[in-house]
């Protein structure tokens, strides 16, 4: 992993987290700001996802366990869309509250991901 684009990922994902529970918590339905604050975290998780791919053939292969790094980004990257999928169904407030969870996690998920592709046994 790139560690610039790994604090990046982890920022736009806590900013986006922090945004949406403020939104949901005053009482807002999903509109713009949040559902597109979840579209940006999906887009650099897709972008993550072609870094994975391409680091170990430029030089920067993971030092930890694949298949953990792995699992880590396929369910990370399913968290945003399955946060969108429940605020066109709910349309509610929760439904903004848990997208700000869940960008939370997709921030320590993303964590972990630097954390084992990085560290011998991690």
């Amino acid at each position: 992993m790139i560690l610039w684009f790994t604090i990046a990922q982890i920022a736009v994902a806590v900013v986006a987290g922090a945004l949406c529970l403020v939104i949901g918590l005053a009482g807002r339905r999903p509109g713009d700001v949040s559902i597109g604050s979840m579209v940006i975290v999906q887009l650099l998780l897709i972008a993550q996802v072609v870094v994975a791919i391409v680091a170990p053939f430029v030089g920067n292969a993971p030092i930890g366990s694949l298949l953990e790094f792995w699992t880590y980004l396929v369910s990370a990257a399913v968290l945003p869309i399955a946060g969108i999928i429940w605020a066109f169904v709910d349309r509610g407030k929760w439904s903004v509250v848990v997208m700000g969870v869940l960008a939370l996690a997709v921030a320590v998920m993303t964590y972990r991901m630097h954390v084992i592709w990085t560290m011998p046994l991690a």
